[in-house]
Parts: structure tokens; sequence; C-alpha cells
């Protein structure tokens, strides 16, 4: 039963120093296109399994709302066609701010998005230009009141800390700004710097001044203060919400639950596969056009694996595991499958056994990566 479905839009106006996900600039891309082969793989993708208990949908990319008016009515049109909409508890469109017309956001609200979530990263004009951010901190002022004008009463806003030459002060006053706002969801990353970006190019040439891990420490630990004493939960180790408005298709994938990956560069986890989209244009439509369905691997997951991904996938929610889900779902005591890294951890004070789960401590929410690769074979 699937129940979420992730859609991959690969254009931007602009490119990110720090972003190594699939994407393109925009212009002269072949979008209308890449459209008609988006629609031919969702198509093809609901002919061989049904979307019928859809419950969410989430369209990220590069950049959505970098598609004109035009394309992205014709593009909220596919997705009606194949998936039922109309059901859905939570879908969701990424976009940024500055490129969200109201023109725009009527179009999305008319199509069935009911949630959004807007790249604003900082509240710092100069870190914004710094990080390759196309944006201002006005734009994110006006994006958020058009969006409410359009009707849309469920935003979330992403930041990033740890940024170069970022201070801790300078965490707070974005923090101070963003919560002034009262969004209904918030998530915070720690910069993580990726290969073949213009931050991974500058940092091999020492011309990179990035936090220390104290600072970066510090500044996490001013997140989780400011985000629970404004009212906010945090459910995972980076996200943050009013009760009852947390991602519920974010909260698929730490529940390593299966759903649909759609799009250049797109993965899925359909049927016990994991599977994973050519990521360049011309190869995921030459694809389509060759079998109907643009998959670059396939890879059955094992029981070792999945059990694995159920652990570092779950570890990331709060209230973390269920051993009585995880014996439900693999016929195996968790304290059996995973005995030393969960007793070496209990030991170190990054886990704990509480109500039935095994989940990290708040000391452990600082080391989660360190935690997460004790589980992995």
């Amino acid at each position: 039963m699937i129940k979420s479905a992730y859609f991959h839009i690969p254009f931007c106006h602009h490119i990110c120093h720090y972003c190594d996900f699939n994407k393109v600039f925009l212009k002269n891309q072949p979008v209308d296109e890449y459209l008609s082969y988006m629609d031919m793989e969702m198509k093809h993708t609901v002919a061989n399994h049904s979307p019928k208990d859809l419950e969410t949908i989430f369209v990220g990319g590069g950049t959505p709302t970098a598609l004109n008016e035009k394309q992205l009515a014709t593009f909220l049109e596919s997705i009606q066609r194949y998936f039922p909409v109309a059901q859905l508890s939570e879908y969701t469109f990424e976009g940024n701010p500055g490129e969200l017309s109201l023109e725009k956001l009527k179009i999305l609200k008319a199509g069935g998005v009911n949630r959004l979530s807007l790249g604003v990263q900082s509240f710092n004009d100069d870190l914004l230009k710094r990080i390759g951010r196309s944006h201002r901190k006005e734009d994110v002022f006006t994006s958020i009141h058009s969006a409410r004008k359009a009707g849309f009463e469920n935003i979330s806003i992403d930041l990033i800390y740890s940024l170069p030459d970022q201070t801790v002060s300078d965490f707070k006053d974005t923090l101070t700004t963003a919560l002034a706002l009262e969004m209904e969801h918030y998530s915070a990353y720690s910069l993580i710097i990726e290969p073949k970006t213009v931050f991974y190019n500058l940092m091999n040439k020492g011309k990179l001044p990035l936090p220390t891990q104290e600072e970066e420490a510090e500044m996490y630990e001013v997140l989780l203060d400011e985000m629970a004493g404004n009212g906010y939960e945090q459910y995972e180790i980076s996200n943050f919400a009013k009760v009852g408005l947390e991602s519920k298709h974010n909260i698929t994938y730490w529940n390593n639950e299966e759903y649909f990956g759609i799009g250049a560069g797109a993965h899925g986890f359909v049927e016990g596969q994991r599977i994973a989209n050519h990521g360049p244009l011309k190869k995921y439509m030459d694809a389509i056009e060759d079998s109907g369905f643009p998959y670059k691997e396939t890879h059955s997951v094992t029981k070792v694996e999945s059990m694995e991904e159920e652990m570092f996938l779950g570890l990331r929610k709060v209230k973390g595991v269920s051993e009585s889900h995880f014996k439900e779902k693999f016929q195996e005591n968790v304290m059996d499958i995973f005995k030393n890294p969960i007793e070496d951890n209990l030991k170190k004070g990054l886990l704990e056994r509480k109500d039935g789960h095994i989940r990290l401590t708040r000391q452990g929410k600082f080391l989660g990566n360190e935690v997460f690769q004790a589980f992995l074979d």
C-alpha cells in the first residue's frame, strides 16, 4: 500500500552554492517536453501500481515554482489525471521566495496544493548573497503575505545554519525573525558540503570559513531551545511543527514506508525495490521513449538492509523506533538483531529505551550521524 508520491522538477533560475540536488539552469531547457515525459512516466507508473491509497504528494526540485503559469497548470493537470488529488491529506509544493507570484499561488491552490515549503535558509541578506540565493529577506515576507492571501494555511520554512562566517548571534537573529512569522512548520539543517558544489571547490582551496563544530553544536542547542520555547514540537532531528502539522509526507520516509518517485533524478521505493531515475534530462526522456520507465537502477531490498533502514531512518524521529512495530514488521526482536549497537549507544548516553521505543537522547541528537552509522553493516 503506497501512501506517498514525490515529483521532481529539476529547473532553477539560479544555482545555489551548496546544492547537490539534480538540477539545471532553466534557460533554454526543454521544459514543456520534460513535462510531457513526466506525464508518460505517471501514466505507466499508475498502470503498473495503483495509487488509490495515496495520502501525500510532495513536489520538490530544483525549483518547482520556476515553471511559468502555463507550465505549472499543465503539470498540476497531469498529476490530477493520474493521482487521486481530492483525497490527499497533504499536497506540498516547494517554492523560492521571490518566485511566488499571486497568480502562481492561485494556480497551485486550484490544483489541490494545500501546503507550501519555502527555501528561506537565512534572514541575513549578506549571508543569502554569500550562499548564492537570489531572494532577499523582504521577498520572504512578500511571498508569505501572497500565500496567505491565496488561502494557504499550512506553510513551512527551511533554514540552514553553520553557514560560512555565520555566528551564533546571527543564527539567533534569523530564528527570531522566522519565529515571529508564526509558521505552521520549520525545518532547520546544518550545512553539509557536498561534492560538485561551489562550496566544495572553495573548501578544497581553503577559501570557505565555516563555523567550528562547537559553534555548530551551539546553534543546534539554540534551535532546540527556541523552538520549544515558542510552542513548536520537535518530531524529527531537524523538523519542528505546531501539534498536528508535522510533515506527513516526510514521515513516510522516516517510517521506512514505500513511495513513488516521478521525474528526472527522483528516487522511489515500490514493492520492496529502491528505484533511481536517470538524472540528465536527455537520458531521462530517452529511457521513457525506450521502455516507458526512466529507471537508471533498481535494487531489491533484502531483509537485513530493510532492518538497518528501519533503524537509521526511524531513529531520526524524536519518538524513535517502536520495538513492537519492528517485531510485527520483521518477526524479529530489535534487541536480538541490533544488541551491540543499541547497548553501546545506551552506555554512551546517546540512546534510551522508553515506552517501548528506542530513541535518541538529547545528547544523541547532537551526534545522530554517529549513532545511525552504528546500525549499518
